[in-house]
């Protein structure tokens, strides 16, 4: 399988990585672990989850996804296979970017995550009341100390991070290194304007989340009635309009074409952009993660690329 460097980290990774925002919230624990092994049997690696997962349910307080991951560390002996990504400064309790907020985070994921480091450790999101350098600075720690690897920046502008790599530079601080903005089929303006020119300019990885447009993108929802007592009902009905009916009906020839699925499609578009390292997608059954891995194995033309691209101008 053809493997993906994390910016100009040594870290690689197969281009695929899993939304574990799922785990401890619409997947059980026992699923998830099964979602897991198979993951890996698959040969792929890669796995995103943050402190905050899943504090939005109810019951949930945060750090569910981390504690389900911890679990399946211990039970499988598999954390050696696999190259993780956790998240700083949303959790309820550890809002923020301040250099004692991170070393208090990363202390509570590592317990959860039942392991000592982090392979990539991001901002969850931009802190503009501290100031960029004491940030990098705590995680320059951390990496010296072992507990972190890479860093990474999650829904940044382009010239935060711009802002970011100048102070890193500028005082020997730790840069980041791979970019988590939202990207799929349907939200292009905003990576490919302002995400995409700073990523390439500075050979930055890129994982994107909602690749499938929260599962609009898979075909399962082409009408509001397909929304009905569906999790993530609100966030999808915004897509049910001409632009995004023509959308599916574009990744429905290119599936048809190809034996695949809509979803299978869609990742492979982004997979197949050159600044993507790996599109983020989730699953809760095994049979919605085989569309997701066949999506590794879907190679598309430049025609099946041209037409999906102009149904989504």
């Amino acid at each position: 399988m053809q493997r993906r460097r994390i910016g100009r980290s040594e870290l690689q990774v197969a281009p695929l990585m899993f939304g574990g925002n799922v785990f401890g919230w619409t997947a059980d624990e026992a699923t998830s672990f099964s979602i897991l092994d198979a993951f890996v049997d698959a040969g792929l690696d890669f796995i995103d989850t943050a402190d905050v997962y899943s504090a939005w349910a109810p019951g949930n307080q945060g750090g569910e996804s981390e504690t389900v991951i911890g679990k399946w560390f211990r039970q499988s002996g598999k954390r050696d296979r696999i190259v993780l990504a956790t998240k700083v400064a949303k959790h309820p309790q550890r809002k923020g970017l301040s250099a004692a907020n991170i070393q208090a985070a990363v202390e509570d994921s590592l317990r959860r995550l039942q392991t000592d480091y982090i392979d990539v450790y991001f901002s969850h999101e931009d802190d503009t009341e501290t100031p960029l350098a004491e940030s990098l600075g705590a995680y320059q720690r951390l990496i010296e100390a072992g507990k972190v690897r890479v860093i990474g920046a999650s829904n940044y502008g382009g010239a935060r991070v711009e802002e970011a790599l100048a102070i890193s530079r500028q005082h020997g601080l730790p840069e980041y290194q791979v970019l988590q903005p939202e990207y799929n089929l349907y939200d292009r303006a905003e990576y490919e304007t302002d995400i995409e020119p700073v990523a390439v300019a500075h050979q930055l990885g890129v994982v994107v989340y909602w690749s499938l447009a929260s599962g609009f993108l898979s075909g399962k929802y082409r009408s509001r009635d397909d929304l009905a007592n569906k999790a993530r009902g609100s966030r999808v009905e915004k897509y049910l309009n001409p632009r995004g009916l023509q959308i599916l009906a574009a990744l429905d020839r290119v599936a048809a074409r190809h034996g695949s699925t809509p979803a299978s499609v869609a990742l492979a578009w982004l997979m197949a952009r050159p600044s993507v390292t790996a599109p983020i997608a989730s699953a809760t059954s095994l049979q919605q993660l085989e569309s997701l891995v066949a999506a590794v194995h879907l190679t598309l033309t430049s025609t099946d690329i041209r037409e999906l691209d102009d149904a989504s101008a």
